[in-house]
């Protein structure tokens, strides 16, 4: 999987973003993807090979493995990167469209040179409006995301912890074999450091839900009391005018 490409798709949502999201970004691709590129390959590349079991049986070996292993972990962490980077694009896309809405605009008025465009480039989108509510559920995508898969890598493993020694009696097994899982300390270690890093960006997440919706409602304060004294205002004026009449 190309992860360059991804990292350049939602880097360019991160300039819109808030300092959590940046960070969230962050923790991502450096305690994420990075580790997971470079150290899971050699943690679980014997996952299959060196399971053992003291049978001799055709077949029973690989319908063990199955029965305990019905998802490789790799395969499963990249398919959570994946859904959970995934609602960034909403927020890339609802960009896109806001620009090519302001080129629009420029080129009816007939400001449309290489430097009005550079210009557009640059400029920062903020988060308020319609953009807000994409912003916003694209981070309570995140979160879903992330507590799907956290449950569902303890539904299917019954827990986080890499046992040394798991039994089976499935067909065509010849009665209850033990297998063997080998290095299951280091395994046990690499799946906590990648359970406590979904934890923490799913924390910074909530965060920085709750911070866009305070920032929100006092915007929504400051604007209502702007509106209440210019209704005062208004007020006093047509009271002067009556009293001068």
């Amino acid at each position: 999987m190309d992860w360059g490409t991804l990292y350049d798709v939602i880097g360019g949502v991160n300039k819109y973003s808030t300092s959590i999201g940046k960070i969230w970004l962050s923790v991502l691709f450096i305690f994420r993807i990075m580790i997971l590129v470079v150290a899971a390959e050699s943690v679980w590349g014997d996952e299959q090979s060196d399971f053992t079991c003291n049978t001799l049986q055709p077949g029973c070996k690989n319908v063990c493995y199955d029965h305990h292993f019905p998802v490789s972990h790799i395969r499963l962490w990249c398919l959570q990167l994946i859904f959970v980077s995934t609602p960034a694009l909403l927020v890339a896309m609802h960009v896109a469209y806001l620009k090519h809405g302001d080129k629009r605009k420029m080129q009816k008025n007939g400001h449309c040179d290489e430097k009005d465009l550079e210009k557009l480039k640059r400029t920062k989108v903020k988060i308020v409006g319609t953009l807000w509510w994409t912003y916003t559920t694209s981070i309570t995508f995140r979160i879903l995301f992330e507590a799907a898969f956290m449950y569902l890598f303890y539904f299917l493993y019954t827990g986080f912890q890499m046992q040394r020694l798991v039994k089976c009696d499935d067909w065509p097994c010849p009665n209850l074999v033990d297998c063997f899982i080998s290095r299951p300390t280091e395994k046990t270690v690499f799946t906590f450091f990648m359970i406590i890093v979904s934890g923490v960006c799913m924390v910074l997440n909530v965060a920085e839900l709750c911070y866009l919706i305070m920032r929100k409602s006092q915007g929504q304060k400051y604007e209502n009391s702007n509106n209440n004294v210019g209704e005062e205002e208004k007020q006093n004026i047509m009271n002067v005018n009556g009293a001068v009449i």
